[in-house]
């Protein structure tokens, strides 16, 4: 239920049923809730593979799979030969689309994965932006989609801290988004 006090002052929590609040649960076969969760999951994060779906959905693959049988999905492979599922009709760029420079806030999703994975935060980075002295995460930025450093904001500006060496182009972009990710801080 809506909260009762700030986070300045707090007071108790209020809980209540979420039927109140949304109505009764829908009538929905489990089959048809598994197609929606797969659905669900390829439409915010597709292409990905099975396993992806089945641990983030918190099933087993048994549990799963018959929904990858009975929808009609596209079919993929990654560079490693991987099987890779998506919607129908899904958006997919081209491989050679560059992907735009982008900030993340602290505790972003993207690098909150449910399974540990490097292919947006290396491994040799992991450290720098999950440690037991800050207990949050750094807030990044991403270079062609990958985790190239971290930023901040400081007297109404953003400051980045590249991981290494970046292209003057690069140095373009950031300073651009900086500069929009500053007026939206404004």
């Amino acid at each position: 239920m809506p909260p009762s006090g700030t986070w300045e002052r707090r007071r108790a929590d209020l809980y209540g049923l979420a039927e109140d609040w949304f109505g009764p649960e829908p009538k929905l076969a489990e089959d048809d809730a598994v197609d929606q969760l797969v659905r669900r999951y390829l439409g915010a994060f597709g292409p990905a593979p099975r396993t992806d779906i089945a641990t983030w959905a918190g099933m087993r693959g048994m549990g799963i799979a018959p929904a990858f049988e009975r929808l009609q999905l596209r079919r993929f492979a990654d560079e490693h030969g991987k099987e890779l599922l998506d919607l129908p009709g899904a958006p997919l760029p081209d491989a050679e689309t560059p992907a735009p420079v982008r900030f993340l806030p602290t505790w972003d999703a993207t690098l909150l994965v449910h399974a540990r994975r490097t292919g947006i935060l290396a491994e040799e980075h992991r450290k720098r932006i999950f440690h037991v002295k800050n207990p949050q995460s750094e807030a990044t930025f991403l270079v062609d989609g990958k985790v190239a450093g971290t930023w901040r904001y400081d007297k109404d500006k953003i400051k980045i801290n590249p991981f290494g060496r970046l292209p003057r182009e690069i140095h373009r972009e950031l300073n651009h988004e900086a500069e929009r990710l500053a007026a939206f801080h404004a």
